[in-house]
Order: structure tokens, then C-alpha cells, then sequence
């Protein structure tokens, strides 16, 4: 149960470190948001951006995501002046990528921050939701592993480090809340449990933490952070896998995937019935195994907990692949490199009006990828590349310059897969 009074005392830091697909995006759009509003309340937060990530990834250690530049820890030591020239106010510091930090670099933090002024904010939903989010996530960021063979090496092949080793570090969450424990103290470190049923709930709890007024911080409603659905997150892979055949520069994938194909892509409507990414109940069952052990450790640690901690252990309402899903089995999909074959209309094989006979289980089946999932990415990866006014027309008129629910699925993707393709291609060639 939730204490009753949750507010921290004037001048503390509340550093809120994630970890990933936890609300994070929410807590720092509706902080960014009230920026102008937040210094009558005496509540500072600090960076420029909806968060300090350069500064964040640059005191923990880890390397810049594809295609951004590196981080320096200039950017470091200036949050933390603005962070001391505060005094008195309370200060929010937020990134989920503190929790990629080791033992050190906690402590490290939690020093140049403050000290005993700083108090710990852990944000958790139940691991089995989390994991088909942060695959998304790091397809988001070059991996090339189908989500099945991806939970294979994060659930059944010890060390359980592969392919991607930060995983564990943010998400064995009993071992990341002992980290900050033994940098902070337990005393100091509050935990809250994301209420999947009120998407409000995590915004007024950190209303109640800083002294703010009830209904106070309100989400950032133009920013697209949906869920990619499968056949989608197919269009990122193959994609991925495009970047690595043809050796493309690292430095272009911010521009032309990140910024350009998956943002564009997650501005669209997904049609009706298009599948979801599934886990299959072998996984399901490996995680509530985690979760429980997890669970009750967290319990053992001492710290504030806001929320039904049990929830975490729960398995929860979500899409479940049948028993034939089998992580050796590498998802296959005609996608990108049959449109690429077919010079002057897309493959058959991407239809509209198809999108729920196949792929329903990922990694068992080949995801029917929509017409328009296809299209907008190649769009958003000719706008990115700012080469939108030599784009193809569609009926005279420019595709950069008409919404694409307005141009027909199959002519528009017929056109920016033919040629969008190829000028993205010259674009991205070495020199």
C-alpha cells in the first residue's frame, strides 16, 4: 500500500532511472510539457530535452545508440551544475538509461547529484509485458533478431547475455533496485508499480512526490510512442537487415531509420485485425518464474513501494503464441527483398487485405506485412534523408505533399519502394 504522504522534503533530487518501457516516455513528455509552469511550484527539471540522455549514457559508460554522436561527459558535469545552482527547489532528473549503469557508476550519481539529497524513483510493470516492448525497442537501434530467437538466448541460453547484454542489466529489476539501495540507501529509493488500468495513475504519483497539484502534469498527446505490431516490426528487421547486406554507414541509421522510417511507420493506423507480437507460453512461464523470484526479493530490500507489488509476479492479460512456437524456427518473410525484386509494383505478398491470416505468432509464420506498414517507412526514410522534393509524384501531385491515406496502398507503395529505395541508396553510399 502507497504511503499516505508520499512528498519529499524541499531540495530534494528525485532521480527517476527507468528502467526502459516503463512509463519513462509518459513521466518525461508531461515534465517537459509543464516546463514554464513547474518554477511556481518550486520544482526544477533539468536538461534541455524531454530527457538528458547524452549526459546519462555518458556518466554510465555505455555507447551512444546507432548513428547519434558519442557522448561526452561535458554534457555530465553541466547537468550536474544545473542540478547544484537549483538549492532549495526540488529537482526531477529522468532517464531510463541510468539503470544501465553499474555498481560504480550508481554510486558515482548519486554523489555528484547530492548525496543524501538524492531520492531514487524505480518505475516496474510485469516483465512479460516488458520484454516484446524492448525487443522493439532495440530493433529500433540495428538488432536483426526475430523476437523468438531473441527470447531464446534471454530465457534459455545461459549467461543469458546474448545478442543483447544490457537486458538483463536494466530488467533483472530486484538486482537494479539493490544497485541504487546500496548507492543511495533504502531509506531513500521509492519503487512504484505501473497500474497498466489507469494511465493517469503514474502521473499523480509523481504529483504527490513533488508537492504538486493534483492534475498538475498532463501527458504529451503529440508524441507517437506506440507499439509497433508485427508485421511492422518485420518492415524495421528487414530493414536492419538491408543496412547490414549493403554495409551502409552506422552514422546514417538515426537519420534514415529512427527519425525517418519507424517514426513515420508509427504514425500510421495499424488496420483492423493487423496481429500483435505473441509470446509463447513457454516464455510466459520462464518469466513468471523470474518475476516471482524478483518479486520477492524486491520485498526483502526495505524501500518504499507504491502500488500491488504482487502484480509484478502475475502473468497478465496479453497476446500468447499456441504451443507450436519454436525460438529455432527463424522467422521468415518475403518483405522488403521481394518488393525490391519486383521493379514496378510490390510484392503480392505485402496485401491490405490480408493482414490477419498469417503472423500471429511471431517467428512461426510469415507476417503478411501491410501495403501502407511498408510505405510510410520508405517515406519517412526519403523525408529524413531531406530529399523530399525529388520524391515521386503520385497523380502530379508530390507524395511528400498529400497524406498518405489519401493516395491508394498499392500505388503508393508501387512508387516509394521503386524509386524511394534507390535515391535512399545513393544517399547512404560510403563518400
Amino acid at each position: 500500500m502507497a504511503p499516505d504522504d508520499l512528498t519529499l522534503a524541499a531540495g530534494t533530487r528525485l532521480l527517476h532511472i527507468g528502467p526502459h518501457k516503463t512509463g519513462t516516455s509518459a513521466i518525461q513528455g508531461a515534465f517537459h510539457l509543464a516546463r514554464g509552469r513547474l518554477a511556481a511550484h518550486g520544482v526544477l527539471y533539468a536538461g534541455a530535452d524531454r530527457q538528458p540522455m547524452r549526459a546519462t549514457l555518458a556518466v554510465t559508460g555505455r555507447p551512444a545508440m546507432l548513428g547519434e554522436s558519442r557522448p561526452d561527459m561535458a554534457y555530465w558535469d553541466k547537468l550536474v551544475r544545473d542540478v547544484r545552482e537549483a538549492g532549495d527547489q526540488r529537482v526531477v532528473i529522468s532517464s531510463e538509461f541510468f539503470a544501465d549503469g553499474d555498481d560504480e557508476a550508481a554510486r558515482r550519481v548519486v554523489t555528484d547529484l547530492g548525496g543524501p539529497r538524492v531520492h531514487v524513483v524505480v518505475t516496474l510493470r510485469p516483465l512479460a509485458k516488458v520484454m516484446p516492448s524492448q525487443w522493439q525497442q532495440y530493433l529500433q537501434n540495428g538488432l536483426r533478431i526475430p523476437y523468438l530467437e531473441w527470447l531464446d538466448g534471454m530465457l534459455r541460453q545461459p549467461p543469458y547475455d546474448q545478442p543483447t547484454p544490457t537486458f538483463w542489466q536494466r530488467h533483472r529489476h530486484d538486482k537494479l533496485i539493490a544497485r541504487w539501495v546500496a548507492a543511495a540507501g533504502a531509506q531513500n529509493v521509492t519503487v512504484i508499480v505501473v497500474d497498466g488500468s489507469d494511465r493517469l495513475a503514474l502521473l499523480r504519483t509523481f504529483e504527490s512526490l513533488l508537492g504538486l497539484p493534483a492534475g498538475f502534469l498532463v501527458p504529451e498527446d503529440d508524441v507517437v510512442n506506440r507499439s509497433l505490431t508485427l508485421a511492422e516490426t518485420e518492415v524495421v528487421r528487414q530493414l536492419n537487415e538491408e543496412f547490414k547486406r549493403r554495409e551502409w554507414p552506422g552514422a546514417s541509421y538515426a537519420k534514415f531509420m529512427r527519425y525517418g522510417a519507424v517514426r513515420q511507420m508509427k504514425g500510421r493506423r495499424p488496420l483492423p485485425g493487423e496481429p500483435q507480437i505473441a509470446t509463447p507460453a513457454w516464455a510466459l512461464d520462464r518469466v513468471a518464474e523470474i518475476s516471482a523470484e524478483m518479486t520477492a526479493n524486491i520485498a526483502a530490500l526495505g524501500v518504499r513501494v507504491v502500488g500491488d507489488l504482487s502484480s509484478l509476479g502475475r502473468s497478465p492479460d496479453i497476446p500468447a503464441a499456441g504451443p507450436s512456437a519454436d525460438p529455432s524456427v527463424p522467422s521468415r518473410s518475403p518483405g522488403l527483398s521481394a518488393v525490391g525484386s519486383v521493379p514496378d509494383s510490390p510484392s503480392p505478398g505485402f496485401s491490405p487485405a490480408r493482414p490477419a491470416e498469417a503472423g500471429a505468432q511471431a517467428g512461426t509464420a510469415d507476417p503478411v506485412i501491410p501495403v501502407e506498414a511498408a510505405a510510410q517507412a520508405v517515406l519517412g526514410a526519403i523525408l529524413a534523408g531531406g530529399i523530399a522534393d525529388q520524391a515521386p509524384s503520385v497523380d502530379g501531385r508530390a507524395v511528400a505533399d498529400r497524406p498518405v491515406r489519401e493516395v491508394d496502398a498499392r500505388r503508393l507503395a508501387g512508387v516509394l519502394v521503386t524509386r524511394g529505395r534507390q535515391r535512399m541508396r545513393r544517399a547512404l553510399r560510403p563518400g
